[in-house]
């Protein structure tokens, strides 16, 4: 690990806070046209500044905006980046039970339309406003590459546009270096990629899902791997990039399931240098995958739930950390929360919003008493 003032960090954070509800208030303002959308960017704005701050009174040294502009994590670049990706309902009914496949729900499609290709800075002024708030390290997430691949499938690729998927994942992987460099442009150093996908194709439910549209996980574990490795290819050297595996915070769905399957493709045949993964609960299963970290990178352990209300003690995160470096050195372990403790604005104020505040403060208490930094 480097520096506690340059990432990876030993305290670190998936990214999205719980909106206050000035801003939930504002969004649904916004909706009736009771105010203008400057109205809502300068709301956000002051939420925003009050959250840095209040991020760097923990002793955090990196920052983020809490997603506050963002509904969901994909808002942000995939559903609203790329022209050519539209956003579709593929099932009528709600939830619908499987004995095979987990409980289901009416998914939301990022289809492919037409050709692939950039519309323009999507988080630029955004990231450019984060790091006017903050003395510390400001980061940013993207959704993954991944992400348009797993949820559509083949069948909702345009096969006119793409008779070919090289020429649609080369398409996608330029997108993204697109929004990556407006990003750099304006100062960005830190970006974390969230990809969902890659965890779930460990799950024996997520391998029949696939198989009935004719895709074998191992396959597509080679081919998102190889997504994301191109992507972080066109990243300028010093433009750090971590992935956050994550698993979905609903237990019904897929990634029921250790890190084993995936670990060594992730960790050896993935070049990024730093992991935030999930070890909060039962489901991510042991610290044993970690044997096969190799020297050079970090991975910050998700020992904190985020959305469970119970607060964690430094003493239970320390004996946690202290299992986990049996399987890969002391040295290259951080801790934070397993996931974002808003994933979406249906996550608002109240006793969510200071839970979270609690936690973080913890998990920089335990930084400190482990590694003598955070």
């Amino acid at each position: 690990m480097q520096s506690s003032r340059n990432p990876p960090f030993r305290a670190d954070h998936v990214g999205s806070l719980v909106r206050p509800q000035s801003v939930v208030d504002a969004r649904d303002a916004l909706k009736v046209g009771k105010i203008d959308k400057a109205a809502l960017r300068a709301i956000e704005d002051e939420a925003i500044r009050t959250a840095v701050a209040k991020q760097e009174a923990l002793g955090l040294h990196v920052v983020t905006d809490g997603e506050f502009r963002r509904g969901t994590y994909s808002d942000s670049f995939t559903t609203s980046g790329i022209a050519g990706v539209e956003v579709q309902m593929t099932e009528d009914e709600g939830w619908r039970k499987s004995d095979t496949h987990g409980h289901r729900t009416a998914r939301r499609i990022p289809a492919v339309t037409g050709h692939l290709s950039w519309r323009g800075p999507q988080n630029a002024m955004d990231f450019a406003t984060l790091k006017s708030f903050t003395t510390q390290t400001p980061k940013i997430t993207l959704p993954g590459p991944a992400y348009i691949h797993y949820r559509a499938g083949r069948a909702n690729i345009d096969k006119t546009a793409y008779p070919d998927l090289d020429k649609f994942w080369a398409d996608l992987v330029i997108a993204y270096h697109h929004e990556l460099k407006s990003l750099y442009d304006v100062g960005c150093r830190y970006v974390q990629i969230d990809e969902t996908s890659l965890v779930k194709l460990g799950d024996p439910r997520a391998h029949e899902l696939l198989k009935e549209r004719g895709d074998d996980w191992k396959d597509l574990l080679t081919t998102y791997v190889d997504a994301v490795n191109a992507v972080v290819a066109g990243v300028p050297a010093d433009m750090k990039v971590a992935i956050h595996v994550c698993r979905s915070q609903d237990p019904s769905w897929q990634a029921d399931v250790s890190y084993d399957p995936i670990a060594d493709a992730i960790f050896n045949r993935l070049n990024i240098g730093t992991y935030l993964l999930e070890y909060d609960n039962p489901r991510a299963g042991g610290f044993e995958p970690l044997r096969l970290l190799p020297k050079g990178k970090a991975v910050v352990m998700g020992l904190v739930a985020s959305r469970n209300p119970r607060l964690e003690t430094k003493d239970e995160l320390m004996k946690r950390i202290e299992e986990a470096s049996k399987y890969a050195p002391l040295e290259q372990l951080g801790i934070g929360p397993h996931c974002g403790f808003a994933t979406s604005v249906s996550v608002r104020g109240g006793e969510a919003e200071e839970l979270q505040w609690r936690k973080l403060g913890v998990i920089v208490e335990t930084a400190r008493a482990v590694w003598g930094e955070n």
